[in-house]
């Protein structure tokens, strides 16, 4: 049994595919089946039953699934102290699609050229998912919509967010969500926190929210938004870097709703070499803490 076999069986046993587990970690899709093939063979078992076209994992899967966040997290305590403490191997950390798009990539630049030796891979979902995979082992850290109270989780926060709701350009001003009632809404799938903040915006005016129109990227919302066919929430910074903003109407939210603010967020006692590093670069690049708590209790 080998790492690149135990994190192949994670990928596949989170993302309940071999092809989307392939995307996840560049590879081919029979090259992970392959190697989980011989993973079973190996171990004498099945880890995986396949039902309505997903895999699902069989028991003795999940006892392995449990087991490999286990492993990999004293995989990295043991490189850490081999290393006498300096950034090295591998850091995952998780990230909101917006913010990967706009807050992420100087940081990344930095962190990479000052620890090298650190193999840094991010990984973009929504906060949903992001905070599974934390809670889990998957991820090393993830930046996420907070502040959350989570057992067994701390944070600092990152920045702060302004929300705004678009439509198409010639749309009358929105003052509440009685204004769209019955629209479609052009949104990411379930577990995105802006999404939840969208519904959070319907139910307090006792509105209907339209069907929710999953797209997973903010330039085919905004595509879809100009062509009149519904509503979107986003970030101002989201918007001010999309080409095509000018095309649509930009409507402010009413408190609480316009206010966000990104977290980084980690296990609690889990603060490697690695974490602390990229602490360190967080804090240059973003100094000034949002208006909010700089730590959790």
């Amino acid at each position: 049994m080998e790492f690149s076999q135990l994190r192949i069986f994670q990928a596949v046993a989170e993302e309940g595919s071999i092809t989307r587990a392939a995307e996840r970690l560049h590879r081919v899709p029979s090259n992970l089946s392959t190697r989980l093939k011989q993973l079973e063979e190996q171990m004498g078992v099945e880890l995986f039953v396949r039902e309505r076209q997903r895999l699902q994992l069989s028991p003795a899967g999940k006892v392995l699934l449990d087991y490999t966040g286990k492993l990999f997290a004293l995989r990295d305590q043991a490189s850490a102290a081999v290393m006498g403490g300096q950034p090295a191997g591998d850091f995952v950390l998780g990230t909101m699609y917006s913010t990967a798009a706009i807050h992420l990539p100087g940081l990344l630049a930095r962190y990479h050229r000052t620890y090298p030796a650190v193999n840094l891979q991010v990984q973009s979902g929504p906060s949903g998912e992001l905070l599974e995979g934390l809670l889990t082992g998957r991820l090393d850290a993830a930046l996420v919509d907070g502040p959350l109270d989570l057992a067994g989780l701390d944070g600092v926060p990152l920045c702060d967010e302004r929300l705004v709701l678009i439509s198409e350009a010639d749309h009358p001003p929105i003052l509440s969500a009685l204004d769209v009632e019955g629209r479609s809404v052009f949104t990411f799938r379930q577990g995105c926190s802006y999404r939840m903040r969208l519904e959070a915006w319907f139910a307090h005016y006792h509105a209907a929210m339209g069907r929710a129109m999953e797209i997973e990227s903010y330039p085919g919302m905004l595509a879809c938004v100009i062509a009149g066919s519904g509503v979107a929430l986003m970030s101002e910074s989201m918007l001010a870097s999309l080409p095509g903003r000018e095309s649509v109407a930009v409507h402010p939210l009413a408190e609480p709703f316009a206010s966000a603010t990104t977290w980084l967020m980690w296990r609690k006692g889990m603060v490697g070499a690695n974490l602390n590093a990229w602490l360190e670069q967080q804090q240059l690049v973003y100094p000034s803490a949002p208006s909010q708590a700089r730590a959790m209790a």
